[in-house]
């Protein structure tokens, strides 16, 4: 039996103002290829189906046309995140499965049989839910008392698929992470260890955005199948070139970024299984530049392709610089972030402009381009008299 599994769709999500949706539309649909491809006969859906628990108008509609291509193909199963809601998520979930679509959230679990040639398959959903919800301490004990759910039926498959939403880790060894993630708990608390899952046969994971697997190599993190943040984008070493990356040189840098995937899981008899990567390849990649901002325009220029990749711009240069997001974006029109070198190296916050900063108007956007340049907020004194020119000029221009 044959599965496909990813996670982290975060349908809906805006990166520094920026919004994803023709992207993750984009991505969606190579997963639908994929699948159609591999002839899977299932697609799990392995948590944080939403970005936030109140999704846009356009982010549902977005997973329906997703669901609906998708039970084209295969069935689904679908639980819910930490990101979800899960009576969003699962509204309707009873009527869905008539069609092939499982859908569990909060604190429910389900078991689903599915039949090969070899037997049974027990496809085992387990959705993120709070400890306190289910009478835990922390997340280790609520999931074992999750688990503890599907042992009476254990014994009618002799295959066993589970997919959860967790903090996983082995033997006390966290998994590598991302600045997309969000971590709730302190203190070990939303730990959970791998071998509460030794019984099963796969595990397939969501919650952490960097595929890896963990622990005996039958527990997986599929990752998001987009970078979600910039750390996503450096998982390749900068001296050396790691297997699934791409490296580009630019300027007096080596960076890289990493290809983002779907799990395909192909489960034999007795337990057999196979486990590999299809690469996706997202409309814009998330690329980190380092260089002077004259070097990377010059760059940008000469460029055939990338100019409409999502930047981040690690500028070098020693002297202050006037409007440098302008003119990046001037030749890489999807810049989101810049940082100013020279101010990291002396303890400062970097200069970022998100998408948003277009629709500033100059009163807002003077004392921020000022702090960023001097590192402490701008005076009273001078906020007057940035309001003065601002309405002097906007009265010349009425």
């Amino acid at each position: 039996m044959k599965f496909l599994h990813t996670a982290d769709l975060h349908i809906g999500k805006s990166i520094y103002e920026f919004n994803m949706l023709e992207d993750q539309r984009h991505i969606l649909q190579e997963i639908l290829q994929i699948a159609e491809e591999e002839k899977v006969d299932a697609i799990l859906l392995a948590g944080d189906i939403y970005d936030r628990s109140v999704p846009s108008t356009e982010a549902v509609q977005l997973l329906e046309w997703f669901l609906m291509e998708a039970l084209k193909i295969a069935p689904v199963f679908m639980i819910s995140g930490n990101h979800d809601s899960a009576e969003r998520l699962s509204f309707g979930a009873g009527l869905f499965e008539k069609n092939g679509l499982y859908i569990v959230g909060g604190k429910d679990v389900k078991e689903v049989f599915l039949q090969d040639e070899y037997g049974k398959v027990a496809v085992h959903m387990l959705p993120f839910v709070k400890p306190a919800v289910v009478g835990a301490a922390n997340c280790e004990e609520a999931v074992a008392k999750q688990l503890e759910q599907f042992q009476p039926n254990w014994n009618e498959a002799d295959r066993h698929v589970l997919m959860t939403h967790f903090f996983v880790c082995a033997g006390g060894k966290e998994p590598e992470l991302s600045d997309s993630e969000v971590r709730g708990f302190v203190g070990g608390l939303e730990q959970v260890d791998v071998d509460l899952f030794r019984a099963y046969d796969y595990v397939a994971l969501g919650h952490i955005h960097k595929p890896q697997a963990m622990k005996r190599g039958q527990t997986y993190y599929a990752g998001s199948p987009l970078c979600y943040s910039f750390s996503e984008c450096t998982a390749a070493s900068m001296s050396g070139k790691k297997e699934g990356a791409i490296e580009t040189n630019v300027g007096d840098s080596n960076v890289s970024y990493t290809n983002k995937g779907v799990n395909i899981i192909d489960l034999g008899a007795d337990g057999a299984i196979g486990v590999y990567r299809k690469i996706l390849h997202p409309r814009r990649h998330m690329r980190i530049l380092r260089g002077s901002l004259a070097e990377l325009v010059r760059q940008g220029n000469e460029a055939e392709n990338g100019r409409e990749d999502y930047i981040q711009a690690i500028l070098t240069d020693k002297d202050e610089l006037i409007d440098p997001i302008g003119t990046l974006r001037s030749v890489y029109p999807n810049t989101m972030q810049i940082i100013l070198e020279k101010r990291l190296a002396l303890g400062g916050t970097p200069l970022f402009h998100g998408a948003g900063s277009r629709a500033k108007t100059m009163e807002e956007l003077f004392p921020d381009f000022y702090e960023n340049l001097a590192g402490e907020p701008m005076d009273a004194e001078r906020i007057d008299i940035v309001r003065e020119v601002a309405e002097e000029i906007e009265g010349k221009s009425l």
